[in-house]
């Protein structure tokens, strides 16, 4: 394996018993910037840092055994102050050891409300949190940034700064108030780990099933009834003390249509490549769509145990598509596994782990239900079933529940070793019988008070649905992108290109990566070569994309799926048209830029009164030409006192649409009346000029 001379930060981190973030911690107190978990040190650095660690423990076990130790009497005392004065051996170099604390001469009380963390400690103190954390380690507390200190060690700390500590108990108010603010949301004091949701994805028959089904067989006991995990659509693994939920869908296609109606029910992509075959077509897609949900990747080189299997070939294949491996220097682990065999797999489930302690998951089983459909089905004599993922709070048998357009009260639950349980928490996958109706994937469940209230809001979801689906929402056009897109900062131009060869699609996107501009960007989500496939509607619907074809056509069906969730598809077989396009639709969410062209100015030599329309000005046109419904802005003595439009112009008593230079009119301004004689009056028209990239 390369750079074999090399330490992981997990590796050293596991081998010191620290957790990664207080290990990273200690790294750029000592002046290393290291990027993640994933990061490699040189073996000096982590020598470095296993001396350091060792020697701060060994000097606590030392302290420990002297406070523990009786007084020596005073012979032996003196006898071994005399020895010490005269030393038979050169001393060994002292441990390195913090340096003692700036004790502050003004602060002479903290005064801190409990519970108290370790930032808040630190900005107490005037220090940096990073100096605490590293002083508490030498104290032998491993403690994060946002980690509460007991009141004990909070006092051992600001006695060391020569601190008095003083603990600010809340009165009720404060305790209401804070109850409140709690009660708002997802309360952040009962927010407890939750075990990591996972997918599988990669191209057919690279093993995504032989992986998973090895997984069932060795960490996932036997249930009652055989075949009740593949029906649930989920499993979960015992690894250790942990456990990870595993969602057995179809693949990214599935993956993508929950996305698409915003439901994200996974926090980790395994993304499942065969050794001997390599990156193939639907393992891009399958990066891509990963890549837009933004979860975290890990790929599974499985079939290690064929005489075919080449890493090096799935590390260049990763690396060209924007993958690049832990052992290239990037971020994203590659797991060698064989489903086959089982090599490797305790390797892939603890890199599962170490992505999902990073990741912090967390939930509140105390807080209202929330859940997410897996999969649906109705069932006989079950009637209509759901496989839900709890992302909060606790389900509960009796609880009446919203999903989508059904409703209903929990009868029962079942989970994924097929027995029947009396509630789920989060990240549990269950079966739910009870419901009115079969909701889709990817529908969002709440908890309601009644029956009534969840089948009153259902219906009123069910009414929006049929209007929906009379008047399907256009997610993105080339033609109006920027509506949609204005509120952003800069706004970005997503789109999918299916071509007919290869070459087309790398022409293709190498020109489109040369358009630049500072004020729009473009991002190519997907490419493939094929014709337009009901995966890419699914994709481009849940990304608000555009799908261009070049020389292919779309899939029988495939344009009544994209009519229906308003994705648009444009088909070209020349090239330099869809580039031209393309550049426009940059253009076309970029606000036009509003630009005044001068016509003409004339000065007021003379007032009117006019009974039916009020005052009229009798101008000289001095310069250009005066023209009906145009700009007009009034100037007394070079100051504007009027910016609105020319409501009529007359040459003697006819109505005319302009004046030259050189005649006499008469202008009646709209909303305008307090012009005096010698204004002058300019008269442009706004023209809307595109905007430059």
């Amino acid at each position: 394996m390369p750079m074999n001379d090399k330490v992981r930060v997990y590796d050293l981190a596991r081998e010191l018993g620290l957790s990664n973030k207080e290990l990273l911690v200690l790294l750029e107190k000592e002046g290393y910037q290291v990027k993640s978990h994933s990061s490699n040190l040189e073996a000096e650095v982590a020598n470095m840092i296993r001396d350091l660690i060792i020697s701060e423990r060994e000097k606590k076990k030392q302290k420990a055994t002297a406070a523990a130790t009786p007084t020596a009497p005073p012979a032996k005392t003196e006898a071994a102050a005399e020895t010490k004065a005269k030393p038979a051996v050169k001393p060994m170099a002292a441990a390195p050891t913090m340096p003692a604390p700036k004790i502050s001469t003004d602060l002479k009380e903290l005064h801190l409300k409990s519970p108290v963390t370790v930032r808040d400690l630190a900005d107490g103190l005037g220090i940096k949190p990073n100096e605490l954390i590293f002083r508490l380690m030498s104290m032998n507390v491993f403690a994060a940034i946002n980690q509460a200190l007991d009141e004990e060690m909070v006092s051992k700390v600001c006695d060391m700064y020569g601190v008095k500590f003083v603990r600010i108990r809340r009165d009720k108010q404060q305790a209401r108030e804070t109850q409140k603010e709690e009660d708002g949301g997802t309360r952040q004091a009962h927010l407890v780990p939750r075990p990591p949701v996972v997918v599988f994805m990669g191209h057919v028959d690279h093993g995504k099933t032989t992986i998973q089904d090895y997984i069932r067989k060795t960490k996932v006991a036997q249930g009652e009834a055989g075949g009740i995990t593949q029906a649930i659509g989920a499993s979960v693994a015992q690894v250790g003390k942990q456990t990870i939920t595993f969602l057995d869908t179809p693949g990214h296609e599935a993956f993508t249509a929950m996305r698409a109606r915003g439901a994200n029910a996974t926090d980790i992509a395994v993304l499942v490549v065969a050794a001997d075959d390599g990156i193939m077509p639907q393992t891009i897609e399958a990066i891509h769509h990963a890549q837009a949900a933004k979860v975290p990747i890990i790929v599974a080189m499985n079939k290690m145990d064929l005489p075919g299997a080449n890493p090096d070939k799935v590390h260049r294949g990763l690396q060209a598509n924007g993958i690049l491996p832990e052992d290239y220097g990037g971020e994203v682990a590659v797991v060698p596994v064989s489903g086959k065999t089982g090599q490797g797999i305790n390797d892939l489930l603890d890199r599962i782990l170490l992505e999902a302690e990073m990741l912090e998951l967390k939930a509140d089983p105390g807080a209202p239900f929330e859940g997410l459909v897996i999969e649906a089905q109705m069932e006989t004599g079950m009637g209509p079933t759901a496989s839900i993922i709890v992302k909060n709070g606790t389900l509960r048998i009796g609880d009446y529940l919203l999903c989508g357009q059904c409703y209903g009260k929990v009868k029962a639950l079942i989970d994924s070793q097929g027995r029947r349980v009396a509630k789920a928490l989060p990240s549990t996958p269950v079966k739910i019988m009870g419901l009115s109706g079969v909701p889709e994937a990817g529908d969002k469940i709440v908890v309601c008070e009644n029956e009534r209230e969840a089948r009153e809001q259902a219906e009123a979801v069910a009414a929006e649905a049929r209007q929906a689906t009379e008047v399907p929402d256009r997610l993105a056009s080339l033609d109006n992108l920027f509506a949609q897109l204005e509120q952003k900062e800069k706004p970005t131009l997503k789109l999918i290109i299916k071509t007919d060869v290869r070459g087309s699609l790398e022409a293709i996107q190498d020109s489109i990566a040369k358009i630049k501009s500072e004020r729009v960007s473009v991002n190519v989500i997907h490419g493939g070569v094929g014709e337009v496939t009901e995966n890419d509607i699914i994709l481009a619907a849940a990304s608000q994309a555009v799908i261009l074809g070049f020389h292919v056509r779309a899939m029988p069906g495939v344009n009544k799926v994209a009519k229906q969730k308003g994705v648009e598809i444009r088909l070209y077989s020349i090239i330099y048209d869809l580039l031209a396009e393309v550049e426009n639709a940059m253009r076309g969410q970029l606000a036009p830029e509003i630009q005044e062209k001068y016509l003409g100015k004339a000065e007021i030599i003379q007032i009117f009164e006019n009974s039916k329309v009020g005052k009229i000005c009798g101008c000289r046109v001095n310069d250009g030409v005066i023209r009906v419904n145009a700009k007009a802005k009034v100037y007394r003595n070079k100051e504007m006192i009027y910016n609105g439009q020319i409501q009529s112009l007359k040459h003697f008593k006819d109505d005319v649409r302009e004046v030259k230079s050189g005649l006499e009119c008469g202008i009646r301004l709209d909303n305008f009346e307090d012009f005096e004689e010698h204004d002058q009056i300019e008269v442009f028209e706004a023209v809307q000029v595109a905007a430059q990239l």
